[in-house]
């Protein structure tokens, strides 16, 4: 094979999950079940299992800052995808170091609420991640609890999930993507808003299962991929769900530890191998 081929590479800027169903280790699954090369800058160190958060050891910025650069300089990819960001200090470094590659897409899923329900992020940072990195990303996932922390309201309808999307356009997001996979019913809806005021509702059934564990750190880093792939944002959306929602049904009869089990990513990995060589 030349040498003057390469892969496809998206890097994720995300914490560590012990456990390996979230985080660091479900966005480079993601990558891999869909063709590219992964790469990493780790946040955080956690101590966590399928049952639940038991501990968070803080990586320094300025190393997270050296393994972004390190990344870029060399690796060079084409997308990027922030996970947890659980400190002011660290949104601001971050953000102070991708402003040197502005052509690369980011999406940011503003992790800040565990599976489980444990408080994964500090409170003086939100204000900092809405002010340094919400303007750099091309599209932010948050889920119900986190949209209910950014647009400060209680979210309890697909109306709501409209109003949430549309307080953080007007704090300065590009795109913004609801998950309401929290709402009660036998349908899911994610409510897509941009800056140019064009909106989507993305419909899906339920799935019943309780191995769901790292399904949005999944979501955001399958939309990296299609974004990476040069598919427009909407259309890399509906394609990662389509790919999310396969993995859960394919692991949902999987069990992984005694808790909320992980996704099947790599439930059809032939047929999900596509040319993603340059």
């Amino acid at each position: 094979m030349s040498r003057n081929r390469t892969y496809i590479s998206i890097l994720t800027i995300a914490g560590s999950d012990s456990g390996g169903g979230a985080g660091i280790q479900a966005d480079l699954k993601t990558f891999s079940a869909l063709g590219c090369y992964g790469t990493s800058a780790i946040t955080a160190i956690t101590v966590q299992n399928t049952l639940g958060v038991k501990a968070i050891h803080k990586v320094p910025a300025e190393i997270v800052q050296g393994q972004i650069k390190a990344v870029m300089d060399d690796i060079k990819p084409k997308a990027i995808k922030i996970g947890m960001v659980h400190s002011a200090a660290l949104a601001r470094a971050i953000a102070q170091t991708l402003k040197a590659y502005p052509d690369v897409p980011i999406i940011f899923d503003p992790v800040m609420v565990s599976t489980s329900g444990h408080r994964l992020i500090e409170n003086d940072t939100i204000a900092m991640l809405q002010q340094e990195l919400f303007p750099l990303a091309m599209l932010i996932t948050p889920n119900l609890d986190e949209a209910e922390i950014l647009a400060s309201m209680n979210i309890k309808t697909i109306d709501d999930m409209k109003l949430a999307a549309e307080k953080m356009i007007s704090s300065g997001c590009h795109a913004v993507l609801v998950k309401g996979g929290h709402l009660k019913g036998p349908d899911l809806f994610d409510v897509y808003l941009d800056q140019s005021g064009n909106h989507k509702i993305f419909k899906s059934t339920a799935i019943h299962t309780q191995n769901t564990h790292g399904t949005g750190c999944t979501l955001s880093s399958a939309i990296a991929v299609y974004v990476a792939l040069e598919n427009d944002l909407t259309n890399a959306i509906a394609q990662a769900k389509c790919y999310v929602e396969q993995a859960i049904i394919s692991g949902q009869e999987i069990k992984t530890g005694e808790g909320k089990g992980p996704l099947n990513h790599f439930f059809d990995a032939q047929n999900l191998l596509k040319t993603s060589i340059i």
